[in-house]
C-alpha cells in the first residue's frame, strides 16, 4: 500500500516511528510530510526518518491558520502525485481534508477530548477515528477504541528501553535523587485561558527542600531566575530521563502519561482533566491529576509524599499497567493495512502518471 503520514507535532513523531519502521519492513511505501513545531523535524532527522517540510511554525492562532492553509494546500499537492491508499494522523485536521478531495481513506488517532477545534475541523471528514478505550466522548459509527495509550505506541517494553547514560549527560550521578518538572506554553488552541501551576519558582523551592535535584523542561521560555535548571540534552533522550526520574511534575498531559506509563510517578498539573490522565490515576495510580482550584498546593504535596513510597510500588502498578494494555504500534500497523485493503479492493488500476515520481 501507499501510505501518508502527517506530522505537526514531536509527540506525532515518536507515536508513527515505529509503525514507519514496520510498514516499510513490510514492504510497504510510506512518505512523511511535517509542519515545523518545536522540535518535531529535528527528531524526524534524529530518528533518520525520510520527510518532507511543507511548512513552518506558528506562534500565535493567527498565524497558525496562515500556516495549516499553506500545508494542507502543499499536502494536497504531493497526495495528487502520489495517489495514497491511505493518510493518517493525530489530529488529523489536514490529513482527513486532502484524503476526501484525492479518494484516499483517513485514519485520525486522538486522545484529547478538549481539543475541540481540532475535533471539529478533522472528525466530519475522516473515514475513521482510533481513540483509546477510556476516550469520553462518543464519535459514533466512525469510532474504534483499543485498549492503550498513545505512549504506548512507543514507551512499550518491546519499542524502549530506557539508557541510564543519560544521568551523566544532565550532570547527574546515578546515586541523586531527582525531579523532572515540565512547565507548558499554554499557547495551543485547547490551551488559552488555562493554567497549570500557580508560581514554578514554589515548585522548586519545595522540591529542593524535599532534597530532590530538579531539571526543568520548558515549552518557550522558562522565567529568568530559574534559567539555571533548565538542561540540555538531545530530545530523543527525553524518555531515558523520564524513565530515571523519581517523580515528574507536569503541566502537559503527554509528558505526565509518558512518565506513568515508564512506571515514575507522575503529577499531572492542569484545569483540564482527559479520559487518559484520569484513567492512569483512578486505575492504575501512576499518575495523579490535580485540576481544582488548589492544584498547585495539592500537586506539590502528592510530589513530596510518593518518595515515601516502597521503590517497588511503581514497578508494580506498570506491571499491571502492561498486563492490561497493549503494544500501539502493532494496532497502527495492523489498522492502516486494514483501511488500506479496503481502498484497494475498490480501486481500479491507475493510469500511467509521468509525473509521479
Amino acid at each position: 500500500m501507499r501510505v501518508m503520514i502527517t506530522i505537526q507535532h514531536p509527540g506525532h513523531v515518536h507515536f508513527f516511528r515505529h509503525a514507519i519502521e514496520e510498514l516499510e519492513h513490510r514492504g510497504h511505501e510510506v512518505h512523511v510530510f511535517a509542519r515545523e513545531s518545536d522540535v518535531a523535524v529535528q527528531l524526524l532527522e534524529a530518528y533518520d526518518i525520510d520527510h518532507e517540510v511543507l511548512a513552518g511554525d506558528s506562534d500565535s492562532l493567527v498565524s497558525l491558520a496562515a500556516v495549516q492553509a499553506t500545508y494542507e494546500l502543499r499536502l494536497l499537492q504531493r497526495a495528487r502525485r502520489l495517489e495514497p491508499d491511505v493518510i493518517t494522523a493525530i489530529g488529523g485536521v489536514a490529513a482527513a481534508h486532502v484524503a476526501s478531495v484525492v479518494g484516499a481513506k483517513s485514519l485520525v488517532f486522538y486522545d484529547t477530548e478538549h481539543a475541540t477545534l481540532v475535533t471539529k475541523l478533522s472528525y466530519p471528514f475522516a473515514d475513521t477515528i482510533s481513540t483509546p478505550e477510556c476516550y469520553r466522548d462518543d464519535i459514533g459509527p466512525k469510532q474504534v477504541t483499543y485498549p492503550g495509550y498513545h505512549e504506548l505506541a512507543y514507551l512499550h517494553p518491546e519499542r524502549f528501553e530506557p539508557d541510564p547514560a543519560v544521568l551523566e549527560a544532565v550532570g547527574l550521578a546515578p546515586e541523586e535523587s531527582f525531579a523532572v518538572v515540565r512547565l507548558s506554553s499554554w499557547t495551543a488552541s485547547h490551551d488559552v485561558g488555562h493554567g497549570g501551576f500557580d508560581d514554578p519558582h514554589a515548585v522548586v523551592d519545595r522540591l529542593e527542600a524535599a532534597g530532590l535535584q530538579v531539571l526543568l523542561t520548558a515549552e518557550g521560555e522558562p522565567p529568568a531566575a530559574l534559567e539555571s535548571y533548565q538542561f540540555t540534552t538531545a530530545p530523543e533522550r527525553m524518555h531515558d530521563l523520564l524513565a530515571a526520574a523519581d517523580v515528574v511534575l507536569s503541566e502537559g498531559a503527554t509528558t505526565a502519561a509518558e512518565a506513568a506509563v515508564l512506571g515514575t510517578p507522575a503529577v499531572y498539573v492542569n484545569p483540564l482533566s482527559l479520559g487518559y490522565t484520569a484513567e492512569l490515576d483512578a486505575e492504575y495510580g501512576l499518575l495523579f491529576e490535580y485540576t481544582g482550584e488548589e492544584r498547585h498546593v495539592h500537586g506539590l504535596e502528592r510530589a513530596v509524599s510518593v518518595l515515601a513510597e516502597p521503590d517497588d510500588t511503581w514497578a508494580r502498578r506498570r506491571e499491571r499497567l502492561l498486563a492490561d494494555r497493549i503494544d500501539v504500534t502493532d494496532l497502527v500497523v495492523q489498522q492502516l493495512e486494514t483501511i488500506a485493503q479496503t481502498r484497494t479492493a475498490d480501486r481500479p488500476a491507475p493510469a500511467a502518471n509521468p509525473d509521479r515520481s
